[in-house]
């Protein structure tokens, strides 16, 4: 897909965001009388969590693998689509735009109702009239008390328009992952992967664009303080997670000595050093402390979920825990059957490993099985947030979208783990039909491709269902207590054709926000 105009040029930044609607993200908004401080991803300000859903493979306009996403608003309060087709876009959706294929949210412009942040990292952009194929866009679509989508400002950015040091260029795959939230001293920031970004003569290497109020930055492995060097294909930025303090970089391409594609992470703090956010760590499976061994195509980083966290003995979420899921990992001898490992990150940056986890390790529910890829999604979650962690109040789930159900190949699982207790404890496989996930398993299902928790539920998609009951895809928001603690509390269901969601789309629930 093109932008319908060649904006975003450093030499016409300033006339572009003024003709655009744009906005700076420090600029100062007073609060709307109707739009209250709302929760986490509450669009309308009303003080309900709502639901963004994202189907990147669904056709608009005629144009195939355009993508859009669906805003469920709490308390039936209503639907809103949001694609490249709204009129205060400055974008035609296009076939193979993936708009969706990252989401995020926070209040950019502390109105008191949340934004919605939009990745299409697949987006054509013109420039001097040649086209940079999968250059990438970003979407910042602004909630109001009525609701979000039609009607709303929208910010559109492209990598040179958010950055004016930044250049665009083909295949940088800008918002191929989106992180966003407030620091903890009540700043917006927003932080958009790069992972095709070529560092000088090295391709992939991969970069972070960083915002927070005035301050808008590049990451990369060239930055001050960070650890490792741009090498080919590192991809950097090819996962993000963040909180109120810290931010974890994916780099699954990254080289481990002879070990290519091994994979690391680095984490940050939200402390602007040098003009970018002080670097606190880097980690892979060669460091001391780290379970496993850097190994050729393992792809740790592949996916990364932080959670603010309390240690005993503190009187505030000081920590976080980070979840890194090494997806192509193999367990004795099982290729790709993946693995996934929990740390704590203190405010030092010194890390301590929490737990180790794979099929193979004594009391964990399973065996390894070759192409179950478990880790390739990863969320953490607090029950209990801002009082001391427990094994009974941190959950983690990771996907296993290989995973065999009966007879159902590829159905897909989600396995959770009490994040802080033995991985073997209270563990459990969930696969559709199983008591706890509704529905029907089916072949090459890849259940749990879409993955997020909060405070009181699991959201896990089923984006290629091949049910009759629902063929374009399905999103389970699973309570906790039912998991752990034998709650027996519906099982609510977001699916196209059901709840006002209309029935269109082909991958509903690959990305959940």
């Amino acid at each position: 897909m093109r932008l319908r105009t060649g904006m975003l040029g450093v030499a016409v930044l300033c006339a572009a965001m003024t003709a655009s609607g744009m906005s700076p993200f420090d600029a100062p908004v007073a609060s709307a009388a109707t739009c209250g401080a709302g929760t986490e991803s509450d669009f309308n300000g009303d003080g309900l969590r709502d639901t963004a859903i994202a189907d990147p493979e669904a056709t608009v306009g005629g144009a195939e693998q355009a993508g859009l996403v669906r805003v469920v608003l709490g308390d039936g309060k209503g639907v809103f689509e949001i694609s490249e087709a709204l009129p205060e876009m400055i974008a035609n959706p296009e076939r193979g735009d993936r708009f969706g294929y990252a989401l995020a949210a926070y209040d950019a412009d502390a109105d008191g109702c949340a934004d919605l942040v939009v990745g299409a990292p697949y987006e054509d952009v013109t420039k001097d009239g040649a086209t940079l194929a999968d250059a990438g866009a970003v979407y910042v679509i602004h909630g109001t008390p009525t609701g979000i989508g039609s009607g709303s400002k929208v910010d559109s950015y492209t990598q040179a328009g958010l950055d004016p040091e930044a250049v665009n260029e083909a295949y940088d795959w800008f918002g191929y992952a989106l992180a966003a939230g407030k620091t903890s001293s009540d700043k917006p920031y927003l932080a958009v992967g790069v992972p095709g970004e070529n560092i000088g003569d090295t391709a992939d290497a991969g970069g972070v664009h960083y915002v927070q109020g005035s301050v808008r930055s590049r990451i990369t492995q060239s930055s001050p303080g960070v650890p490792g060097e741009p090498e080919a294909h590192d991809r950097f930025g090819y996962a993000l997670s963040g909180t109120s303090r810290y931010l974890a970089v994916g780099a699954p391409g990254e080289a481990i000595g002879e070990e290519t594609f091994a994979g690391a992470v680095a984490v940050f703090n939200h402390t602007i050093a040098d003009g970018v956010p002080t670097a606190l760590a880097g980690l892979d499976q060669d460091q001391p402390g780290v379970a496993g061994a850097a190994e050729t195509g393992d792809g740790f980083g592949s996916a990364v979920s932080l959670v603010s966290y309390r240690p005993p003995g503190t009187s505030s979420e000081t920590d976080a825990l980070l979840a890194i899921g090494t997806p192509a990992e193999d367990i004795e001898g099982v290729a790709d059957a993946g693995s996934v490992e929990v740390l704590q990150i203190a405010t030092s940056g010194a890390y301590t490993e929490i737990n180790a986890i794979d099929r193979g390790a004594a009391e964990v529910e399973g065996e390894p099985v070759a192409g179950d890829f478990l880790g390739q999604r990863v969320a953490l979650a607090n029950t209990s947030p801002g009082a001391v962690g427990t094994a009974g109040t941190i959950r983690l789930a990771a996907s296993a979208p290989g995973h065999d159900a009966g007879t159902a190949t590829e159905a897909g699982a989600v396995q959770v783990f009490p994040a802080l207790g033995p991985a073997g404890t209270g563990d459990r496989i969930l696969a559709r039909g199983d008591g706890v996930l509704p529905g029907t398993t089916g072949v090459r299902d890849y259940a749990g491709m879409g993955l997020m928790g909060t405070s009181t539920d699991l959201y896990v998609g089923v984006p290629y269902s091949k049910s009759g009951d629902d063929p374009r895809g399905v999103v389970y928001v699973v309570p906790w207590k039912n998991i752990f603690s034998g709650g027996t509390d519906p099982v609510r269901a977001y699916e196209p054709g059901t709840g006002g969601v209309p029935d269109e789309g082909r991958a509903f629930g690959a990305v959940i926000r």
